[in-house]
C-alpha cells in the first residue's frame, strides 16, 4: 500500500513530536520529515515532495502564510494548519491562500493536551485522499474579495411584494473546503435577496462566529452565527455555531431559530442532515438545499427530507469540488435536481429564487 507522505512544520519541538506520533498511528502514514521554522519548511517540501503537509502559522524566519504562498505557487500540495482557537481569524486567512483545512488546538499552552485533536487530525488526513489540488488552487488563484460596501446591507424585509419567488430559503451544507466556497457564493451578491440563506459547516466551536464576522464584512448580505430565537428573515444569513446544530419552528406569522445539542449518533457536527429535515418540515415546498463540498455523507437523509417536501435539491460537481465526498453522497440518492461547479451554482440560485420570496 503506497503511504501518504507527510511533512509536519512546527517551530515546537514537543508539538512536532506528538503530530507525528499522531501521523504515524495511522498505518497509511508516513511523516518523512519535520521543519522548524517557515524556510527550513519550503525547502523539505520542494526536497521531499510529500503529499501532506501539517502546519503552524506562527513561526521564525518566515510566517505560515509566506510559506503557504510559496507551496501553491511552486509545488501546490495539500495543507492542514493545527492553530489554536485564538489564532481563528488567522485560519480563514490560511484557508484564502490554499489550506485545504484547519485543527483546532485544545490550548495555546505546549502541552500534553494536543494529543485531543488526533481523532479530528487522523480524519482529516484521510480526506486528503480525496483531494482535488486543481480546484484548490484556482479558488487560491482567484482574486481576493474587497469588502463589501456597507450602507447596501439591508437587516429587514425586502420592500417589494412578497409570494413571487420559488423559494424562501436556501439551506446550504459543507465540510472539507466549505469555507472558501461559500465565501464564493455569499460574495456574488450585489444586493439582498428577497429569500433567507442559512448554513451548516462542518467547524469546531469558537471559530464560527469570527467565520461569520468575516463573510459579513465582504458580502452586502447580513450574516451572522445563528443564535436561539434569531427570525430567519430574507437577505440574512445564519451559520449554524460549531459544536451545535440549527434547527427552526414557526412561532405565529415567523420562523425563528432554535440551537440544539447534537445527538449521540450525530457523527457531523454541526448537522446537516438536522438542518435540512428541519428546513422541509417548516419551510414545505419553499426550500432549496445546496450539498457543497466536503468529506462523508451529511446532507444525504436531508436531501431526502427536502424532495419529499416538494423542495429542489443542488449538489457540487466533481469538477470544483475539493473533496467530492458529500456532494456525491448527495447524488446518489437519486434525487438531486441538478449537479453543477461552484461558478454555476449562483447563477442557479439567482434563477431558481430571483423572485421575491414571502417567509410567513
Amino acid at each position: 500500500m503506497k503511504k501518504i507522505r507527510i511533512v509536519v512544520i512546527d517551530d515546537s519541538a514537543f508539538n512536532r513530536r506528538a503530530i507525528t506520533r499522531m501521523l504515524e498511528d495511522m498505518p497509511e502514514v508516513e511523516v518523512v520529515g519535520y521543519a522548524a521554522d517557515g524556510e527550513e519548511g519550503v525547502r523539505k517540501v520542494i526536497d521531499l515532495k510529500p503529499d501532506l503537509v501539517t502546519l503552524d502559522l506562527e513561526m521564525p524566519k518566515m510566517d505560515g502564510f509566506t510559506l503557504l504562498r510559496i507551496i501553491m505557487g511552486y509545488r501546490p500540495t495539500p495543507v492542514i494548519v493545527i492553530s489554536a482557537n485564538s489564532d481563528d481569524e488567522k485560519v480563514f486567512k490560511a484557508l484564502e491562500f490554499g489550506a485545504i483545512d484547519f485543527v483546532a488546538k485544545p490550548t495555546s499552552a505546549i502541552s500534553e493536551e494536543l494529543l485531543k485533536i488526533t481523532e479530528d487530525l487522523q480524519h482529516k488526513v484521510r480526506s486528503a485522499l480525496h483531494l482535488n489540488m486543481a480546484g484548490i488552487i484556482r479558488r487560491e488563484r482567484s482574486p481576493a474579495p474587497e469588502p463589501a460596501p456597507q450602507p447596501l446591507k439591508k437587516t429587514g424585509l425586502p420592500s417589494e411584494p412578497a409570494g413571487c419567488g420559488r423559494f424562501d430559503v436556501v439551506a446550504i451544507g459543507a465540510s472539507t473546503g466549505g469555507p472558501p466556497a461559500l465565501q464564493s457564493l455569499l460574495t456574488s451578491f450585489q444586493e439582498p435577496p428577497p429569500f433567507a440563506v442559512v448554513v451548516s459547516q462542518h467547524m469546531p466551536a469558537g471559530f464560527t462566529r469570527t467565520f461569520a464576522e468575516r463573510l459579513n464584512r465582504l458580502s452586502v448580505l447580513e450574516i451572522k452565527e445563528a443564535a436561539d430565537g434569531d427570525l430567519v428573515r430574507p437577505g440574512r444569513v445564519l451559520i449554524a455555531p460549531g459544536g451545535w446544530n440549527l434547527t427552526f419552528v414557526r412561532k405565529d406569522d415567523a420562523v425563528v431559530v432554535r440551537i440544539v445539542k447534537p445527538a449521540r449518533n450525530d457523527r457531523y457536527i454541526p448537522s446537516v442532515d438536522v438542518m435540512l429535515c428541519s428546513c422541509a418540515a417548516v419551510f414545505g415546498t419553499r426550500v432549496l438545499g445546496i450539498i457543497l463540498t466536503g468529506m462523508g455523507n451529511d446532507g444525504s437523509k436531508g436531501v431526502r427530507a427536502v424532495k419529499e417536501s416538494g423542495g429542489m435539491v443542488l449538489a457540487e460537481s466533481e469538477k470544483s469540488a475539493v473533496v467530492y465526498g458529500m456532494p456525491k453522497e448527495a447524488a446518489a440518492t437519486g434525487l438531486v435536481d441538478k449537479v453543477l461547479p461552484l461558478e454555476r451554482i449562483f447563477g442557479e440560485i439567482k434563477l431558481r429564487c430571483g423572485g421575491t420570496a414571502g417567509i410567513g
